[in-house]
């Protein structure tokens, strides 16, 4: 049922408030008392002085993750061969591409902004939509921004480690971005505009659901092989948000490259002991 209230929407709603909290909480945090130095470097060094709220809230995740995103996703998996979730993945990725504009736009940007405008354009159009990725065929290369990412090339630090419900892992800036990016995207306001809000909805469901699919496997494999996965899952997230803010450009030999491999390349490949996938 499309939405008549002039809020953002629920879910929209949701994220600038928990955003909100996170930063009254940040501030208010206790710090380690000054004589205790290792307490106080750790206190610096992590940047986690919310730690036992955002481990209750990984733990909610974990559970919301265990009862009903996984088997969501395991579904999605078994339902769609990889050529149809690649059409998804490629579908939704177009549709993002106003905002991945707007924010090469908002970097300085404008080669990669007249990339991201011409592939927009091939896959919308050859594409279908974007349901296939004409303009990598053609050697016009994808990548992703978002305002987290403007933030941080214009000095934004990203400030203390954040866990957000059912988005998982953040930060105040890269929080703040989620929210920006909801706000400038066209497409958000044309399907509110047209009363097809609940459209938004789905959209936001089918991208959750597309990327924990295509991660599955590697979430899977960081939880079994990781002494404490919460320290595990800060350092990942942290290593890649500054790959992704760099665009790629620092190589760091701690990052743990299989949390981010691309499904759909490993799937055309046979598995090592001919076994299957699940």
């Amino acid at each position: 049922m499309a939405s008549h209230s002039p809020s953002i929407g629920r879910p929209r709603t949701c994220v600038l408030a928990l955003v909100a909290i996170a930063l009254a909480l940040g501030a208010c945090a206790t710090k380690p008392p000054a004589g205790d130095l290792e307490a106080q470097r750790y206190y610096k060094e992590i940047n986690d002085p919310l730690e036992p709220m955002n481990r209750q809230i990984l733990k909610f995740n974990r559970g919301f993750e265990r009862v009903i995103l996984t088997p969501v996703a395991k579904t999605y998996r078994a339902v769609l061969p990889a050529p149809a979730r690649k059409g998804v993945y490629n579908l939704l990725h177009n549709l993002r591409s106003p905002v991945i504009f707007g924010n090469d736009v908002m970097q300085g940007e404008g080669k990669r902004a007249g990339n991201t405008l011409l592939r927009f354009v091939l896959n919308t159009t050859l594409g279908i939509g974007g349901l296939f990725d004409v303009a990598t065929r053609l050697g016009v290369e994808s990548h992703d921004e978002d305002f987290g990412q403007t933030l941080a090339t214009h000095g934004v630090g990203e400030g203390f480690y954040l866990v957000l419900p059912i988005f998982g892992p953040s930060s105040p800036r890269d929080g703040i971005g989620l929210a920006v990016d909801i706000l400038i995207d066209p497409i958000f306001w044309i399907l509110r505009s047209e009363n097809l809000n609940y459209v938004n909805y789905i959209r936001t469901g089918v991208e959750g659901v597309d990327i924990y699919a295509r991660n599955l496997d590697q979430i899977e494999e960081l939880k079994r092989t990781s002494l404490d996965y919460y320290a595990a899952l800060r350092s990942t997230y942290r290593q890649n948000r500054r790959s992704e803010i760099l665009n790629g450009a620092e190589e760091d030999p701690d990052f743990p490259e299989y949390l981010f491999e691309d499904e759909f390349e490993e799937e055309e490949k046979p598995p090592a002991d001919g076994g299957r996938r699940e």
